[in-house]
């Protein structure tokens, strides 16, 4: 059921892998796929580096937006929704970090709370 819960995360790791793989990128593709595999460890630290994870992710999906929009703006091209897109897909990355935060999750990895 773990697993279930944790669908957006490896969603969105994988979507920053498939950014990352066409970008040309092959280290990061990698390391995105890797880090999955952290998933399985029942250690206090995974869901707080997962959620610092997810947010570098979303900031990546918003510097692309702007590159991506800025090329098809000066090549005259429709760019709103690719504005749409990338916007939901970073809001998506970012929020997947809130699954740590529920109650199963929470007993799973027991992370410390102050």
């Amino acid at each position: 059921m773990n697993a279930l819960r944790l669908l957006p995360v490896i969603l969105s790791f994988l979507l920053l892998a498939a950014h990352f793989y066409r970008a040309g990128n092959v280290i990061l593709t990698g390391l995105c796929v890797l880090l999955l595999f952290l998933l399985f460890l029942r250690k206090p630290w995974v869901p707080r580096l997962f959620q610092v994870l997810l947010v570098l992710g979303s900031l990546e999906w918003l510097r692309a937006l702007y590159v991506f929009a800025q090329m098809r703006i000066a090549f005259e091209q429709p760019w709103t929704r690719l504005a749409v897109i990338l916007l939901a897909v970073a809001l998506f990355t970012a929020l997947s970090g809130l699954v740590f935060e529920g109650a199963a999750l929470r007993a799973r990895y027991k992370p410390e709370r102050p």
